[in-house]
């Protein structure tokens, strides 16, 4: 199958610098939507049976692969399955957390968590959260989903300005993303994220992948790059619940399938 063509030019510049020197390539994809599908259970998320080889063989063409993910990075090896994938790195916690040669690298926890662990039952009885409306404890971050509730969106709606004068509280921020609103530390995002990398690395290209709202700092951070001369491609993970991505992107492809797919297309080639 070829490669698809991007809309853009940025786009297309930047897959040809990705092809045309691979060996000096970024890869940076994130977990959930873009690796994974989205499940009701975020415990029950699991890579494309396809991921690993796939990001294996872009790994043995000399492109460098980082998961960068909300997720911490343990579990995002774990439901991956990423462990089998030589010099990966993967980036937990919006890029505050490193995974890498089965280490990893974690920061202290700020004590606004605590005080957000102690409170959030009561402010969530408070603003009336509906029934299905589930806390996901990160260790590092606080999740709320919405995605089990009778109507997702208007319990997203009504939580989030409660939930971001909590987040104000305490020294947090709140990160939405598709149908969760996360709380965590400030100071990173997965902007920092791939600027970090594109500094350890030097790359003669950035590829990012992802799916969600809380992908758009590094999708700007690849805009940054493209400023300053250094090739880039842009791919959204494509769903009907969030728009913003893919108005940003070069590339559309239709959810993990598509990612999945599009690796597939890039490996065949640089095969030949």
């Amino acid at each position: 199958m070829p490669v698809p063509t991007p809309a853009t030019d940025e786009g297309r510049a930047g897959l040809a610098a990705l092809l045309a020197e691979p060996g000096r390539a970024l890869l940076g994809v994130d977990f959930d939507g873009t690796l994974s599908p989205i499940v009701p259970d975020p415990a029950q998320a699991r890579a494309h049976p396809e991921v690993v080889d796939l990001l294996r063989r872009m790994g043995a063409h000399g492109v460098r692969v980082a998961v960068v993910t909300g997720r911490p990075a343990s579990v995002a090896v774990e439901y991956g399955g990423l462990a089998d994938v030589p010099g990966l790195v993967v980036l937990g916690h919006y890029g505050q957390q490193r995974w890498e040669d089965g280490r990893v690298s974690t920061p202290e926890e700020v004590p606004g968590l605590a005080t957000v662990r102690d409170r959030l039952p009561g402010l969530l009885a408070e603003a009336g959260a509906s029934e299905g409306t589930w806390v996901e404890d990160k260790g590092s971050a606080v999740a709320v989903h919405t995605r089990r509730s009778s109507d997702p969106h208007a319990a997203f709606d009504r939580l989030r300005g409660p939930l971001e004068a909590l987040a104000d509280k305490t020294g947090l921020v709140v990160e939405p993303g598709r149908l969760v609103l996360e709380l965590r530390p400030p100071g990173g995002d997965k902007g920092d994220a791939v600027r970090a990398l594109t500094d350890e690395h030097d790359p003669s290209a950035v590829v990012f992948m992802g799916d969600d709202l809380g992908d758009l700092p590094a999708f700007s951070a690849v805009a940054e790059l493209r400023s300053h001369g250094v090739p880039g491609l842009l791919v959204c993970s494509g769903s009907t619940e969030v728009s913003a991505l893919a108005e940003r992107a070069d590339l559309v492809v239709d959810g993990p399938d598509g990612v999945v797919a599009l690796l597939r297309s890039l490996l065949e080639e640089l095969d030949s």
